[in-house]
């Protein structure tokens, strides 16, 4: 186990600012495990071990959704135009500047 580094994910030392209580029901193996990181000194406390998880989580949810819209718009005929465009207006720019950024 990682012991707990600091603000890595955005964590609060101070859980009671700006937090709001909620209630979860949990499988009893994942409390388990929950307990023993925290025996394992990964985080000051549950609520900011189990907020860092979330926080990876939806993270990688944002990530996801991103990919998704940058698959769809890899088959819009539109967007594919736009993006030839500006690399055609750009293209004489970029040969002009690129001995330049030496």
């Amino acid at each position: 186990m990682v012991p707990f580094e600091g603000d890595q994910f955005g964590d609060r030392v101070n859980m009671s600012e700006k937090t709001k209580k909620a209630t979860f029901n949990l499988h009893p193996e994942i409390l388990a495990e929950l307990d023993q990181a925290m025996a394992e000194g990964a985080a000051p406390s549950k609520n900011i071990l189990v907020e860092r998880a979330l926080a990876k989580e939806l993270k990688e949810i944002r990530r996801a959704a991103r990919k998704r819209r940058w698959e769809e718009g890899a088959k819009d005929p539109a967007l594919l135009k736009d993006i030839s465009d500006i690399e055609t207006a750009f293209r004489s720019v970029d040969i002009e500047t690129a001995g330049k950024m030496d």
